[in-house]
C-alpha cells in the first residue's frame, strides 16, 4: 500500500510564498509521475501541477503557471510544490497523487492517479 503524506500548508497573506512537500512510502517512487491537485469548498478537485517520473517534464494549470514550481527529489521519495505570489483564490486543500502506471509523462486529470495523500490546507488572506 502506497502512502503519500503532504506537509507545509498554512495561513499566509497574499503575495507570500509556501512550499508543500509530499513524502511517499514506496521504494519505486522514482518510477512514477506525480501530481498536485487542489480543492476549494463546493468545487471539484482541480489540477495544479505535474512532473514526469524523470523530472524532466513538468506541466501547470494556467492559473498557477509562472507562480508555482513543481520538483522532485527521488533520493528522498519526495515531491515539492513551491508556491509564490499567492493569491486568495489559491485557498484550498492541496493533494499530491501518484499516477496509475509507471514511466508516464505528466497527467492533468484526476482519473490518471490512483494514490492520494490526505491533503494539506492552504489559506491565503487578502
Amino acid at each position: 500500500q502506497v502512502q503519500l503524506v503532504e506537509s507545509g500548508g498554512g495561513l499566509v497573506q497574499a503575495g507570500d510564498s509556501l512550499r508543500l512537500s509530499c513524502a511517499a512510502s514506496e521504494l519505486t517512487f522514482c518510477m512514477y509521475a506525480m501530481g498536485w491537485f487542489r480543492q476549494a469548498p463546493g468545487t471539484e478537485r482541480e489540477f495544479v501541477a505535474a512532473i514526469s517520473w524523470s523530472g524532466v517534464r513538468t506541466d501547470y494549470a494556467d492559473s498557477v503557471n509562472s507562480r508555482f514550481n513543481i520538483s522532485r527529489d527521488n533520493a528522498k521519495n519526495t515531491v515539492y510544490l513551491q508556491m509564490n505570489r499567492l493569491k486568495p483564490e489559491d485557498t484550498a486543500v492541496y493533494y499530491c497523487a501518484r499516477t496509475r502506471g509507471p514511466f508516464s509523462g505528466t497527467i492533468a486529470t484526476v482519473t490518471g492517479y490512483d494514490y492520494w495523500g490526505q491533503g494539506t490546507q492552504v489559506t491565503v488572506s487578502s
